[in-house]
């Protein structure tokens, strides 16, 4: 593509397309209330706290009333208000006290004083271990009265997740679970391809997300309906580097396992380009843009023109993931890269795949899709896939620069 025809499919893609959606990032750890405790022997007090990887963290005193209070970076403390408590904690209270920091604070029925505190690293995360003892109400009111904080004890720096973008800037991943709201997706044991897909995205968004070199945003981040090209103006929207829509199929007949990469078939992308360019609102697959008023035949050749210079980085990124879910060891179908005519993958110059995980239909598919350590291992594979083709595609396009 030319120049000049770049810059004026630039401006039609750009003029009117809406802000970035904004987005919060997800707490980097997590609590696994059901592992964890807060007991009591005697007069020690005692909190293991499990969680899912070491963080950054530090502990301070505060009183009237006698507070411990446990800032991290950064944990979701959800299910805390479910653990049992003895007799010396009056309650426990979590949530964010400033953007990408947590905070649980222990209610104390006295004063007392850290006898032990250590955050032990594990094979599945790491351990928040604390004992309190009790102390004089003179040396817990100078311990509270501190003015310089304590430090910040922070696991090995190898442990921890990178938190910024590592040299040009996040690439941008768009996620969208297939289905939603009235439309459940195929179903299995109570279990629904909607849900399965929002489960694994949210999973996978974390992943990206502790890497540091990505930004994510989501079609949705709850059970709703949203219609396929609005799918796909979020993408725009969000000025995506690439478009993974994910899903879980269900075959009525025949029998089919494994993973599956699609891109969208050269045939049904040409037929999808003829009809769009006869409908008046064509603006919702151009980011906004209403090309009523123009040719049909300029639309058309527009949208041709970016998909001729798309569809080799697709081509590049499904193979790239292929590669990287079959040296991950995971089961893929027999033809682990195919085409079809999707409509949510029609965007013409953001990269897009859709990704079938699994079918429903099939209970060893079935087995792994509700195995949180399977969908660990595909977020993975998913993630070096996308470093790998980042690398290349970024390498490819400054070679192919005059």
């Amino acid at each position: 593509m030319n120049g000049a025809m770049r810059a004026l499919l630039l401006s039609l893609l750009l003029a009117l397309a809406p802000p970035a959606l904004a987005q919060e990032l997800s707490a980097l750890a997590r609590l696994d209330a059901a592992a964890s405790s807060v007991s009591g022997t005697g007069e020690r007090l005692e909190l293991e706290l499990r969680i899912s990887q070491p963080v950054p963290w530090r502990i301070r005193f505060l009183d009237a009333p006698p507070r411990l209070v446990l800032d991290a970076r950064e944990i979701d403390w959800t299910g805390s208000a479910g653990l049992e408590l003895p007799p010396g904690i009056l309650a426990l209270r979590a949530g964010s006290f400033r953007p990408g920091w947590s905070r649980l604070v222990v209610e104390l029925d006295g004063p007392r004083r850290l006898d032990a505190a250590e955050m032990a690293t594990e094979p599945t995360g790491a351990a928040l271990r604390l004992a309190l003892v009790p102390t004089d109400a003179a040396s817990f009111a100078a311990e509270a009265a501190r003015l310089d904080l304590p430090e910040w004890a922070a696991p090995d720096p190898a442990e921890l997740p990178i938190l910024m973008p590592q040299g040009g800037g996040p690439i941008t991943v768009v996620l969208d679970p297939g289905h939603g709201g009235i439309d459940p997706g195929a179903e299995r044991e109570g279990k629904s391809e909607a849900d399965l897909m929002l489960t694994f995205a949210r999973e996978l968004k974390e992943v990206l997300l502790r890497d540091g070199r990505f930004s994510v945003v989501m079609t949705r981040e709850e059970d709703v309906f949203v219609p396929l090209e609005t799918r796909t103006s979020i993408a725009r929207a969000a000025e995506a580097d690439i478009f993974l829509s994910l899903h879980a199929d269900a075959l009525a007949e025949g029998e089919a396992q494994g993973a599956t990469v699609y891109v969208l078939a050269e045939e049904a992308s040409d037929a999808a380009s003829a009809a769009l360019a006869e409908r008046h609102d064509r603006d919702d697959l151009l980011a906004g843009v209403d090309l009523s008023d123009q040719d049909d035949v300029v639309a058309q050749v527009l949208m041709d023109m970016a998909r001729t210079e798309t569809r080799p980085r697709t081509d590049r990124l499904a193979g790239t993931m292929v590669a990287a879910i079959k040296a991950a060891e995971i089961r893929m179908h027999r033809n682990p890269l195919q085409s079809g005519g999707f409509s949510v993958l029609k965007s013409p110059d953001i990269p897009s795949v859709l990704l079938e995980l699994g079918f429903l239909s099939s209970e060893r598919d079935f087995a792994r899709l509700t195995d949180p350590k399977w969908r660990a291992r595909m977020a993975e594979a998913l993630r070096s896939a996308i470093l790998t083709w980042a690398d290349e595609d970024t390498a490819l396009r400054a070679a192919a620069r005059p």
